[in-house]
């Protein structure tokens, strides 16, 4: 730092309780500077509030919180601009800062600790950062969540093959597909919304684990830092990391959705497929063959799922045995979650590029969607509404269908009248108005189908949500 701490002087803040400093190892496993640094505005903007509030209650002078604040905008505008020199000696950003305030403005800066603990200073800086996170999720989300409603709108009558088991199934639309990801990708936001509301609890002033003597006002310090309240309970407050344990496992679920989707748009991008075109700013070339286009963006948002779920288990795994109510082992925790929120804001980022970017190929879904006779359930419905068939009966006769269609190498509609009458009697020429592909994405009409003007009406309601 800027004033040059010494070994001396690092010791100082361990307090007198230690009578020589820390070892080399000793330090190099304690110091965690090199990540929490991160937290450098929550810690400056909580130590603001906090000494606002030792003012109004008397316990600090105007004078000196002032001279605090002052103090502090300084240090702001040092890391902001690059000039602050971090010491690994000095631990965490905590003490980095304190020990440059105390250069800035003398003994006013040791009055600022009074009343906390590095224990709910932490717990603030951390909670603070992880809100911004998640409100910062929350508007990347909805942006996704746009782009694939433009998609749907824009493909609402596409037709495409359905698949289970990717084996094709029955002919859908695009536009419904998109749809599916509008609903996953809304649950995600739905759960970081619930998140904010669910960590919305300020922990300063629950100290070091018993709270304090000093008549201080946590409901001031909460309204200032922009919480809902304080948090109740002292001892469970400086233990409780289930807030980023939530961001964690929010991340996680949202990063399966992202690699659900990134697997679709590779399958979909190989010219076996060929439902879609990548644009060049998602993807790239080969070394050594010059055909190809490699949906390298979607690959890599595959990739980071696995990063993101190896934070949650690690945080997990740090938590699960540790008594009330803080251990250093909870130091552990931040870089679990930096990782996985910068690995989580390039995954959505990438994929809203691509959604955005990517050229839908409707003649290859429209050929494909036809294929597999995907239209099989239609037959086994109209059998059932039109021959009276119960379902049952009708599925089998179906089948024969299928087998008969496979046996001569066609389509079930370019089977003869003849021939599917040979099958069942009952079958009239009316069959074929719903053996196309077309009649049967128009006949799933129930709520929340396939058919074009149920996805309209899903998209307009999704339009509608904040």
């Amino acid at each position: 730092m800027a004033d040059g701490t010494d070994q001396k002087s690092s010791n100082q803040m361990w307090g007198g309780r230690f009578a020589s400093g820390p070892s080399a190892i000793m330090e190099e496993i304690n110091a965690s500077i090199g990540f929490d640094k991160k937290l450098y505005a929550q810690d400056i903007r909580g130590s603001m509030a906090h000494a606002a509030m030792l003012a109004s209650k008397g316990i600090i002078s105007p004078e000196d919180k002032d001279k605090i604040t002052d103090g502090l905008n300084t240090i702001l505008s040092e890391i902001e601009s690059g000039r602050f020199e971090f010491s690994r000696k000095l631990e965490d950003i905590h003490m980095n800062i304190e020990a440059r305030l105390a250069t800035l403005i003398g003994p006013a800066a040791g009055r600022l600790h009074t009343a906390r603990s590095r224990n709910d200073q932490v717990a603030l800086d951390f909670r603070l950062w992880v809100k911004e996170e998640l409100q910062k999720t929350e508007g990347m989300l909805t942006a996704l969540i746009a782009a694939f409603l433009d998609r749907a709108e824009e493909n609402a009558d596409t037709v495409m093959p359905g698949f289970t088991h990717l084996q094709t199934a029955q002919p859908v639309t695009f536009g419904h597909h998109c749809m599916a990801y509008v609903e996953m990708f809304g649950r995600d936001r739905a759960r970081v919304r619930h998140a904010i509301e669910h960590m919305d609890e300020s922990p300063i002033g629950a100290a070091a684990l018993a709270g304090t003597g000093y008549p201080i006002d946590r409901h001031m310090t909460a309204t200032a830092l922009g919480f809902r309240e304080p948090t109740r309970n002292s001892i469970d407050t400086v233990s409780d990391r289930d807030f980023a344990l939530e961001f964690l496992s929010i991340a996680s679920i949202c990063a399966t959705h992202l690699s659900r989707l990134a697997e679709e748009i590779v399958i979909w991008s190989t010219p076996q497929f060929g439902f879609i075109r990548l644009s060049d700013a998602f993807s790239t070339g080969s070394s050594i063959m010059p055909q190809k286009k490699n949906p390298d963006a979607a690959e890599l948002v595959r990739a980071k799922t696995g990063r993101i779920n190896g934070s949650l288990i690690a945080l997990l795994t740090v938590m699960k045995g540790l008594p009330l109510a803080y251990s250093k082992d909870m130091q552990e925790d931040k870089e679990q979650v930096f990782d996985a929120a910068e690995s989580l804001e390039l995954a959505i980022a990438a994929m809203t590029g691509m959604i955005r970017d990517l050229e839908v190929r409707k003649d290859r879904m429209r050929a494909a969607a036809g294929s597999g006779y995907s239209t099989a359930t239609d037959l086994a419905d109209w059998l059932v509404r039109e021959a009276g068939l119960p379902f049952r009966d009708a599925h089998h006769v179906t089948g024969n269908a299928v087998a008969l269609a496979e046996k001569k190498g066609c389509d079930l509609a370019d089977l003869s009248l003849e021939e599917l009458q040979a099958i069942h009697p009952g079958i009239t020429k009316g069959v074929f108005d719903v053996l196309s592909v077309e009649a049967s994405v128009a006949s799933r009409v129930s709520f929340g189908g396939t058919a074009p003007s149920e996805v309209k009406k899903q998209i307009a309601w999704w339009r509608g949500r904040n």
